[in-house]
């Protein structure tokens, strides 16, 4: 009985030898997550039960349990490399199956779809079909947009500007855009047409003989498009007329192809204050073709398309999962996890929200492996071996010894 004790003993310690060579070996492996040898002691059960002087039998191992304890974030700039601070698994997909992980070195295949490197794909929540939010009900594989962003057409034009109070008539009438003399101040933008191509919108601003009242002329890339547009401020400065501030200017066809330009003007945000004239807001909501130049990630695992024209475009949305009992998953290799009846069923969510943790784009979470704990743990085990090992060569002897008796 006793050999069979240390022999349990012996298996024990290789065991533990066995776990600790294992985490060792991945110390360096992107989101590998160390595992404890866990073991129980033996007791033999009689027909009469156990009772207080019953000898142990030895020691088993219970379990082999995975620490999912956080490692540390480490930064690569790689934009699809993924990292989660906090609790929560990657969703992919394994034609079909689903596969875990906490590893999120990430890139795309042929095909744009990102994977990992056993070509697993990422699964996030798509955008809904009104742009705002993104469809938690539903997964799909993350596919990278490869093709050039399309060109709008400006709309809407914002101008704050503040109009001098004191300003007198220009000296010159009628307005003519080419006679400095013929208007008191004038600004310019950039809009664009249907097909991309990049206008000069110019306004000016004539002062009237009419007390807080201005006229404003509007002209594309040299041409008039409409008359003039009358401005009326209060004796406070703000703008009384037109009401709220917008007018609507006639189609210009900029003669290229393109769809004739229909653009609302809004001055609501204009004023008539003191002696200098001054421009805080000229904004337009037109943009040319836009060619991809990067991904980014947000913290919240909002994956967006960033293009040379401006416009960031959101792909899809992280899907996150995470489990009641995340030892209870089934290791698959490769730094991958199945659920199991004892792990619980998944749930789902979004980075940042209730038990999920943030998403760092362009970085990793390295193996939670602490070398320096492993290799007392070597030492620990080995000397609970070699320990052993003597116990059943002190055995022997003894029974050698009552062999030998006489």
């Amino acid at each position: 009985m006793s050999f069979r004790i240390s022999l349990s003993g012996m298996n024990a310690a290789n065991s533990d030898l066995n776990v600790t060579s294992n985490n060792i070996a991945n110390a360096n492996t992107t989101g590998f997550k160390q595992s404890r040898a866990e073991f129980g002691d033996v007791f033999p059960v009689s027909a009469y039960g156990l009772s207080r002087n019953t000898i142990g039998a030895g020691v088993r191992l219970n379990q082999v349990a995975q620490q999912f304890d956080q490692g540390n974030v480490e930064f690569t700039g790689k934009a699809l490399d993924l990292a989660i601070s906090g609790q929560g698994f990657f969703t992919l997909s394994n034609q079909g199956s689903s596969v875990y992980s906490r590893a999120g070195n990430f890139g795309a295949d042929r095909d744009g779809y990102v994977v990992n490197p056993s070509g697993h794909r990422l699964q996030v929540y798509l955008p809904n079909a009104s742009g705002q939010g993104f469809d938690t009900g539903r997964m799909s594989d993350l596919q990278l947009a490869t093709g050039d962003s399309p060109p709008r057409a400006t709309g809407d034009v914002q101008l704050g500007s503040n109009l001098p109070a004191d300003a007198a008539p220009p000296t010159i009438a009628p307005f003519d855009s080419a006679d400095p003399s013929s208007y008191n101040h004038t600004t310019s933008l950039t809009v664009y047409d249907s097909l991309g191509a990049p206008h000069t919108q110019s306004l000016y601003f004539v002062k009237t003989a009419n007390a807080n009242e201005w006229q404003v002329h509007t002209e594309i890339d040299g041409n008039p498009v409409g008359g003039a547009t009358t401005l009326q401020y209060s004796d406070t400065g703000a703008l009384a007329s037109p009401n709220p501030g917008q007018f609507t200017l006639p189609a210009y066809d900029p003669g290229n192809g393109a769809a004739p330009l229909d653009i609302t003007v809004d001055l609501g945000d204009s004023t008539q204050y003191g002696e200098s004239f001054g421009v805080s807001e000229l904004v337009q909501d037109g943009h040319a073709t836009g060619r991809l130049t990067g991904i980014e990630v947000s913290s919240t695992g909002v994956v967006s398309a960033r293009y040379t024209n401006g416009v960031s475009n959101a792909l899809g949305q992280v899907a996150m999962t995470n489990f009641a009992n995340p030892q209870g998953l089934q290791p698959l290799g490769d730094n991958g996890w199945a659920e199991t009846f004892e792990s619980g069923q998944p749930r789902r969510g979004a980075a940042g929200n209730s038990e999920f943790g943030l998403v760092q784009g362009g970085a990793l979470e390295a193996s939670n492996v602490d070398l320096t704990a492993q290799l007392v743990n070597m030492i620990t085990a080995q000397r609970n071996f070699q320990a052993n090992a003597q116990m059943i060569s002190t055995q022997d002897q003894i029974t050698q010894t009552v062999i030998n008796i006489r």
